[in-house]
C-alpha cells in the first residue's frame, strides 16, 4: 500500500492495527494530514516492519500516545521516540512507572480531558485497569469519531458515556470465560484477568456494545484477544447476533497480521 493511500484523503478518518494481543498492541490513526500511533508493544525493528507493511515510515508520525505502562503496549515507545525524535503523550502515572526509559519530548495527558494534535481531537478517558494511571482514547476528525477501548476491567458508567456516538470502535474481546477458567493460567492470574481491573470477556464486550448502541457504528473491531483464553470465532460469535445480519461491520485485529487501513466515512 502506498504512503499516500495510508494517509487517506484530507478530512477523513482512518485507522489500522499493527497487531493486537498479549504479545503486542499498536494502532495507527490518521486524518490525511496528521498521523498518531497509539501504543507500541513491539520492538523497534518489528515496529518499523509492521509500519512499513501499512505504508508508513516512522518519520510520518506526529506523536505517540500511550494508554498505560504494560509491556505489550510500551515496549517500542521509547526506542521509536528516541530514534525518530517523536513526542510522547502519556499520563504522569504512566511515566512514573519507570517502564519507558528516556523520552526526548513528553506531553502530559490529564485524564478526562481533551487535547489536539493538528486536526485530530483526542479525549483521554480514565479506565478501570490494573496500571498506574491508565486511559483509553476517543479520537475525532470533524464529526467522525473513533473509540479505542481495550484493557478494561469493567465498563464503568463514565466509560459508557464517553464511548457513545462513535463511528468506529476498537473493542477489547480478551477472553472467553470458559476458556479462561479451564486454561493454563495459575489461579491468581485468572482472577486478575477476569476481575474488575483486568480485561473484558467476550460476553462483557457484547453487553457493552448493546449499551453503547450500534446504529452509528460503521466498523467494530474485536481486539486484544488472548492467545490462550480466546479464539477469533468465539469473539465474533458473541458480537454477531447484535448486528442484524450485517456482519460486514465486524472484524478482528489479529496478533500477527494486525488490521489493514479502515476508512470511516
Amino acid at each position: 500500500m502506498s504512503v499516500g493511500h495510508a494517509n487517506g484523503s484530507r478530512g477523513g478518518l482512518r485507522f489500522a492495527s499493527l497487531g493486537s494481543g498479549s504479545k503486542g498492541n499498536a494502532t495507527l490513526v490518521s486524518d490525511g494530514e496528521s498521523m498518531l500511533l497509539v501504543d507500541c508493544g513491539f520492538g523497534l525493528k518489528e515496529a518499523e516492519r509492521r509500519l512499513a507493511r501499512l505504508g508508513v515510515h516512522p518519520r510520518q508520525l506526529d506523536a505517540l500516545l500511550v494508554t498505560h505502562e504494560h509491556g505489550d503496549h510500551v515496549r517500542g515507545i521509547g526506542p521509536l521516540a528516541r530514534r525518530y525524535d517523536l513526542p510522547v503523550h502519556l499520563t504522569p502515572g504512566t511515566w512514573l512507572s519507570g517502564k519507558l526509559g528516556r523520552l526526548p519530548r513528553t506531553h502530559w495527558i490529564t485524564p478526562q480531558s481533551r487535547f489536539a494534535i493538528k486536526g485530530l481531537d483526542v479525549d483521554a478517558i480514565t479506565v478501570p485497569h490494573d496500571a498506574r494511571e491508565p486511559v483509553q482514547f476517543r479520537i475525532a476528525a470533524g464529526d467522525r469519531k473513533l473509540g479505542l477501548l481495550t484493557d478494561l476491567g469493567h465498563p464503568s458508567e463514565h466509560v459508557r458515556q464517553a464511548f457513545r456516538g462513535c463511528d468506529a470502535l476498537v473493542l477489547e474481546c480478551n477472553h472467553d470465560v470458559r476458556m479462561l477458567a479451564e486454561g493454563p493460567y495459575p489461579p491468581s492470574l485468572k482472577r486478575r484477568v477476569g476481575g474488575r481491573w483486568g480485561h473484558l470477556a467476550n460476553g462483557q464486550a457484547a453487553a457493552l456494545l448493546t449499551e453503547l448502541g450500534l446504529d452509528r457504528l460503521q466498523r467494530i473491531v474485536c481486539s486484544h484477544l488472548s492467545e490462550h483464553n480466546n479464539r477469533p470465532e468465539l469473539a465474533l460469535e458473541a458480537l454477531t447476533p447484535l448486528l442484524d445480519g450485517d456482519e460486514t461491520r465486524l472484524t478482528v485485529a489479529a496478533q500477527d497480521d494486525g488490521l489493514d487501513w479502515q476508512a470511516i466515512h
